[in-house]
């Protein structure tokens, strides 16, 4: 027994150990363990929590928020909820096609980049990094007036993408002109002309938060003319006398984004646009106003077929996709969503959310026995009172 009073050699045998070449030294403490990486994002309500949890509050709320108490954001996502799908069986569809051809080009998928403002507040490369993520899904893209990277350049950081311009008509004609050539220049394959805002919707999330204007180093730069950046002008004087003379400006065909009374809808093949997009602007301008895909079906009537109807506004998931086209979409464009995707991981994240999105629409498609998405029809949705 080793003396207490004498440290052991290192040769001697340890205490109750009957030979000394069997014993080993205790093992270091382990190093910590880093905690796991928080798994990818799999659905489009993970990218959201994702994106939040990235985003200063500001921009978060920006974004997420509506006009008013609401309602219509909300809407937008319940009116899907209501609607069920009724599928067809013994088909023989095989693997479903999914693609589109509309008046401003072809689609792979009928899920479009609906237009939002801003994106570098999401990523430091904005609406660059998003439409590498289109090109990359063969979807189509459209530019907004009001985004963070001028459409020229755009155009340049994704040469495959498929582009379209949406436009606020500015009551200074002479610049909604130069505003046109300057996506005609790009290659935009189409004008989308929002015409649901006269006036700015009064959203209290941006009012609480104290949004104003763009931190510094960006800006609006569609608007750059000479030496400064224009505001947007939301003018109640823009009527349908401004979709007249666009028409006359550009060859590029039309499409009128925010049209929710089937009168309007009726009045709009009067003056020659080629498409509408159904749309209460994400819930953001005037409150209360009906879910888009409550609005398609009598915009689809309304039109008998004349133009291809759009529509956007709630699509989180392919089953809502399939939906709005059994209703007679053409096809639904989506914009929170790609933000999400942009704000969790950039350019992959797009590419993420484009790729569920399709991989769910080829999913529902089999399951209702359909060989493409013209194979839908209103027959398959069901309407529940819930």
């Amino acid at each position: 027994m080793t003396d207490a009073r004498t440290p052991q050699g290192a040769g001697e045998r340890p205490p109750h150990v009957a030979d000394a070449r069997t014993w080993a030294a205790p093992a270091p403490p382990a190093a910590p363990t880093a905690p796991a990486a928080p798994a990818a994002p799999r659905t489009l309500r993970e990218f959201e929590a994702a994106a939040r949890a990235r985003l200063a509050p500001e921009y978060y709320g920006y974004f997420a928020g509506g006009a008013g108490d609401e309602v219509t954001v909300r809407a937008n996502e319940a009116a899907f909820e209501r609607l069920s799908l009724l599928p067809r069986v013994l088909r023989g569809a095989g693997r479903p096609r999914t693609d589109v051809t509309l008046p401003g080009g072809r689609a792979a998928m009928p899920v479009l980049v609906a237009p939002t403002a801003f994106h570098r507040l999401a990523d430091p490369e904005g609406e660059r990094a998003t439409a590498r993520a289109a090109a990359t899904a063969g979807t189509i893209m459209i530019v907004s007036m009001a985004s963070t990277v001028a459409v020229g350049d755009v155009a340049a950081a994704a040469p495959g993408a498929t582009l379209w311009f949406q436009l606020y008509v500015q009551p200074d004609m002479a610049f909604t002109e130069t505003l046109v050539r300057r996506a005609e220049a790009a290659g935009c394959r189409a004008l989308v002309v929002t015409v649901d805002s006269p006036a700015h919707g009064l959203r209290d999330r941006e009012r609480h938060h104290g949004l104003q204007d763009l931190p510094e180093g960006m800006a609006c730069e569609n608007l750059r003319d000479g030496g400064r950046v224009r505001p947007i002008v939301m003018s109640p004087e823009t009527s349908w006398e401004h979709i007249g003379l666009l028409r006359e400006m550009t060859a590029l065909p039309i499409v009128l984004k925010g049209v929710a009374h089937p009168a309007d809808a009726r009045l709009a093949l009067d003056h020659g646009v080629s498409g509408l997009l159904v749309s209460n602007h994400g819930g953001r301008q005037l409150d209360t106003v009906p879910a888009a895909v409550d609005l398609l079906p009598e915009i689809v009537a309304a039109v008998g077929g004349a133009v291809p109807v759009l529509m956007d506004g709630g699509v989180r998931r392919g089953t809502d996709v399939l939906k709005a086209m059994a209703l007679g979409a053409a096809a639904v464009a989506v914009g929170r969503p790609v933000i999400w995707g942009l704000a969790a991981d950039g350019e992959r994240g797009v590419t993420r959310v484009l790729d569920l999105l399709r991989s769910e629409v080829e999913h529902a498609l089999t399951l209702c026995g359909c060989a493409s998405v013209h194979d839908l029809d209103p027959g398959m949705v069901r309407r529940s009172c819930r």
